[in-house]
């Protein structure tokens, strides 16, 4: 049965203005009722309300940044700014190879939450002080907090509130993670080609990995680490929703990019598996960015991948 996360239900903005819209929560309870969810409707059935049965928003922002400073902790301890560095400072030394005049360059993460990555990236200087570092996200919550961590950190990043693909200034790389596997159905396919249909050079995009024991080993750590019943529901339903590899090849195929994954199922032991990347590069890019990661280069595979695992 279709799995809902509680936090994509609680709140609601409009995509394009970002306006934050009412949610009932008898309306939420229902729905995670109707999706055979008991235990998320108790959850939901929990959260305060003004007297009209609205779920009450700064109740739910306050959630939501407790969730979300949770979820960094996990981000810290699985390293998973040196992972995304992994392939990223390679990505920028391919775009700096083939550009035709010096930066900046812009790294724009879509759905950045509390902006973790973004401030990992401006704290460590790990990409060079030629890329500009913006993280975006349709909460304007969870924009606010990350502002304040980049304030108090002194940091040099900024965060928008809105639709990453509607800012002014242009990506040169989109990156993310763990927002793939919201995207559903014909969702997810058009979320890759908004990419391919603008200026930037690429993208990077890590999700849960989708293996038999994803949501093993997320019950495990978000029971470990998280307090509130609703960050622990929603980490194991993260990883049932997962993509598998051949899904996201072939939703990231999109006109004038070149989709790869770097570590497909059955190269990496799915014990030390928990994230994996997808990108998505101009085809001139791709032999430079093979070149600059090396020898990790042969864990890079490409749309042919797919006839392998499905012939």
């Amino acid at each position: 049965m279709h799995q809902l996360e509680i936090s994509d239900l609680i709140t609601t903005v409009e995509p394009r203005s970002g306006r934050r819209l009412p949610v009932r929560r008898d309306e939420v309870v229902q729905q995670l009722l109707e999706s055979g969810d008991e235990r998320g409707s108790r959850i939901v059935a929990e959260l305060p309300t003004d007297q009209d049965g609205v779920l009450d928003s700064h109740a739910v922002d306050r959630l939501l940044i407790s969730v979300h400073t949770e979820l960094q902790r996990l981000s810290e301890e699985l390293r998973t700014g040196e992972r995304l560095v992994h392939l990223l400072g390679p990505l920028f030394t391919a775009i700096r190879s083939t550009s035709p005049r010096p930066g900046p360059y812009r790294l724009v993460d879509v759905g950045c939450g509390l902006g973790y990555l973004v401030r990992w990236l401006a704290a460590t200087n790990a990409l060079g002080a030629d890329v500009e570092l913006v993280g975006v996200d349709l909460d304007a919550a969870l924009v606010g907090e990350a502002e304040r961590l980049a304030r108090v950190e002194g940091l040099g990043c900024r965060f928008v509130h809105g639709n990453a693909f509607d800012i002014p200034e242009a990506a040169t790389v989109y990156v993310s993670t763990g927002v793939l596997h919201h995207f559903r159905g014909p969702a997810l396919a058009e979320f890759f080609q908004a990419q391919a249909a603008s200026p930037a050079q690429a993208f990077c995009h890590f999700d849960i990995a989708a293996t038999r024991l994803a949501p093993v080993g997320a019950w495990v750590f978000h029971h470990a680490r998280m307090r509130h019943p609703l960050g622990r529901h929603d980490g194991v339903v993260s990883a049932r929703r997962a993509h598998s590899d051949e899904t996201l090849l072939r939703a990231a195929a999109a006109p004038g990019i070149r989709s790869l994954l770097y570590e497909p199922r059955g190269s990496v032991n799915p014990f030390c598996t928990t994230l994996r990347p997808v990108l998505g590069v101009r085809p001139h890019l791709e032999a430079p960015l093979r070149r600059a990661l090396g020898r990790a280069a042969r864990r890079l595979v490409g749309p042919e991948y797919l006839a392998e695992v499905t012939g």
